[in-house]
């Protein structure tokens, strides 16, 4: 009998746990539960977020990671889907994709498109050849230089802002570039003085490339790196934000961002549509 009991306790106790792991577990919609997958869109060609191994040609970065980190805390695999950046906003908006995690940009003015789980701080900043860096020993010394950007993204406008308001007549001169490693090389080759991409790639491109640039003052900019969602899927914009907020709490992001060098871009917890 007392045996009988026990077995009653325990059962009692096991059937209380399920239900309190059911009721705090993170729910996907229904569709994309069934189907056991979340499709995610990506460009691999930013480093250390998303790029190509090139020993391997395996898809490797710290949203790589992520994304894999947090399929396992949905219960769900990632289906990784090679895109264009121009195709990023009308995968979303036609359901190619469920979702786009590849160090874009959370922007008011994706808004109207998309919706952002931010999960990284990040700012535009200069940086300059190494072999030059004795000309640039403070940020004012940029003006009336030749700057290069990705055409593709805010760096332009945000170059531009912060041109008008420290150089005066005498401005940045603004080259744009098919994409931050096209910026790279224009500036090995000379032909702008300076470039600007993410403070969040630097310290890996640093790293890989020893001697080849050298950061010149702050971030020009406060922006957020999010993961990308359907404005209307509302049930999944929050699976995505607890999944980000269980990471955080358990570690794994903190090991992430230490792995890659992104220390200094932590959030302290997830936000939606945080971007200006």
């Amino acid at each position: 009998m007392k045996r009988v009991l026990v077995a009653a306790a325990l059962f009692g106790v096991m059937t209380i746990s399920a239900q309190r792991t059911k009721a705090w577990a993170i729910e996907l919609p229904p569709e994309i539960a069934k189907r056991g997958s979340v499709k995610v869109a990506l460009v691999p060609n930013y480093p250390p977020m998303e790029f190509r191994d090139p020993a391997t040609n395996t898809l490797s970065g710290f949203d790589i990671d992520l994304g894999e980190a947090l399929g396992r805390k949905l219960g769900v695999k990632i289906e990784w889907t090679e895109t264009s950046f121009a195709e990023f906003m009308p995968s979303i908006s036609t359901g190619r994709v469920d979702a786009i995690l590849s160090g874009f940009t959370d922007y008011a003015s994706r808004h109207e498109i998309a919706s952002f789980v931010d999960y990284l701080r990040s700012g535009p900043k200069f940086f300059v050849q190494q072999s030059r860096a004795s000309e640039f020993k403070d940020m004012a010394a940029l003006c009336g230089k030749k700057v290069g950007a990705s055409r593709r993204t805010m760096f332009p406008a945000e170059i531009d802002k912060w041109s008008q308001k420290t150089c005066g007549s005498n401005p940045i001169q603004f080259v744009g570039t098919d994409g931050s490693a096209d910026a790279r090389t224009q500036l090995r080759q000379g032909r702008i003085d300076a470039a600007v991409q993410g403070n969040e790639t630097l310290p890996y491109l640093m790293d890989i490339e020893p001697g080849t640039y050298a950061p010149v003052g702050e971030p020009i900019a406060t922006q957020f790196t999010g993961i990308a969602l359907p404005v209307k899927e509302k049930a999944l914009q929050q699976a995505m934000l607890e999944a980000v907020d269980a990471l955080i709490a358990d570690g794994t992001y903190k090991t992430l961002l230490a792995k890659w060098k992104l220390t200094d871009n932590a959030l302290e917890k997830a936000n939606i549509n945080a971007g200006q």
